[in-house]
């Protein structure tokens, strides 16, 4: 039998992996475009080309998709695992990665986010507090119990660099190429970690994976 002209295609169940890396990416754009308390669900949901409801089914909530739209606390889990030794430069390596801004200039959604909280946008605060623990958690993970200030000084110098390289844009950090960023990078973070790694080390508890 044939169709009816008149009658639209029927359409196409897309690939649920597929669709929520098309959400992700529609909520990177429209947050940097809009801040956090301007981006919307339908909005994201139209750029991505799926519906409303989708969104809702795959991530719950704004705060919980821009959560999981954010690369740092990925990155972090992503790279924290391994040889303790080597921890900085992966560290140096990822933060560089995911904040200096790509070749079409498109502002990284980790600094639009610590650009919106800087700016006291109140509706961007929890998913900015959300992050920094999820951040704090998977670094505390990997250099095991009682190293939670260590972990959280560690977020506190990266985001603390973001800011004064991308949103304050003042000082010897904002002049610095990405290579020699991460060059100052890798001993800073091996000095800050020093005395937690050293500890872990002696209690057995190294490359916990």
């Amino acid at each position: 039998m044939e169709s009816r002209p008149d009658r639209p295609p029927a359409r196409r169940r897309r690939d649920p992996e597929a669709s929520r890396a098309a959400i992700l990416e529609a909520a990177r754009e429209v947050f940097n475009e809009r801040g956090y308390a301007r981006a919307t669900i339908r909005e994201i949901a139209r750029r991505a080309g799926v519906t409303h409801g989708l969104v809702l089914r795959h991530f719950g909530t704004k705060e919980q998709l821009l959560l999981q739209a954010l690369p740092g606390p990925r990155v972090a889990a992503e790279v924290a695992p391994g040889d303790l030794d080597t921890l900085p430069e992966r560290i140096a390596a990822a933060f560089v990665a995911e904040t200096e801004p790509a070749g079409g200039g498109q502002t990284p959604f980790v600094v639009a986010l610590i650009r919106s909280a800087a700016a006291g946008e109140d509706a961007a605060m929890p998913l900015y507090a959300a992050a920094e623990r999820e951040v704090t958690e998977a670094f505390r993970r990997v250099l095991g119990p009682g190293t939670e200030v260590y972990a959280n000084l560690l977020t506190s110098l990266v985001i603390g660099v973001t800011f004064v390289r991308h949103v304050a844009r003042t000082g010897a950090l904002a002049e610095l190429t990405s290579d020699e960023l991460a060059g100052y990078l890798v001993p800073a973070i091996r000095a800050l970690l020093a005395p937690a790694v050293t500890a872990v080390q002696a209690a057995g508890h190294g490359d916990p994976r």
